[in-house]
């Protein structure tokens, strides 16, 4: 099955979902998130912006603003992302793709992140993942260190056994967290 009715699939399920649905599988999500010793080590981390029904991160965002950890969001600059300091949520403005940005000014290299909330359309069992198809986070995700923690959110239903097409430019994640699971491929 093509890239493209991939997306379109997984991209129809999520809309499918009711705002109090979204709100509380995201609510889930973060929980676990939250309570991980992933959210604990990390004292500098990037989170995403959510869009199209995509799992929440304004939760962990507070948590982690209020623990005194330093918090990136991405915003578009051509065909990349740059990264740029928050310390607050009032910081993000309506930005490229109707995907809210941080307005401000302090960029920062992704090889000071000690972790990076990737979002996706799909998510397989060996830590691969299909986006929007513009490649925006797999270029970001070739300049972070080796061990910065690539983690994915995602519902349940994004998950399935194994994607057809993994191409040699995609960065697989390290964990991959959803409602109900952990998946972890740092020990794979």
């Amino acid at each position: 099955m093509p890239k493209r009715s991939i997306r379109a699939q997984f991209l129809a399920e999520r809309k499918s979902l009711s705002q109090a649905q979204r709100d509380k599988l995201s609510e889930q999500v973060q929980a676990k998130f939250l309570q991980s010793a992933l959210f604990a080590d990390a004292k500098f981390l990037a989170l995403y912006s959510a869009i199209h029904n995509e799992v929440l991160t304004d939760v962990v965002a507070r948590c982690a603003l209020e623990s005194g950890k330093r918090v990136v969001y991405p915003r578009v600059a051509g065909e990349h992302l740059e990264f740029i300091e928050i310390t607050a949520l009032d910081d993000l403005v309506p930005g490229s793709f109707g995907v809210s940005e941080p307005a401000g000014v302090n960029r920062v290299p992704l090889t000071t992140l000690d972790l990076v909330v990737v979002p996706g359309v799909v998510f397989d069992r060996a830590g691969h993942r299909l986006g929007y198809g513009r490649g925006f986070y797999d270029r970001a995700l070739h300049e972070c260190r080796t061990d910065c923690m690539k983690v994915g959110f995602a519902y349940t239903f994004q998950v399935v056994d194994a994607l057809p097409i993994v191409e040699e430019h995609d960065r697989a994640l390290s964990v991959l967290m959803t409602e109900q699971e952990i998946l972890n491929f740092t020990t794979c």
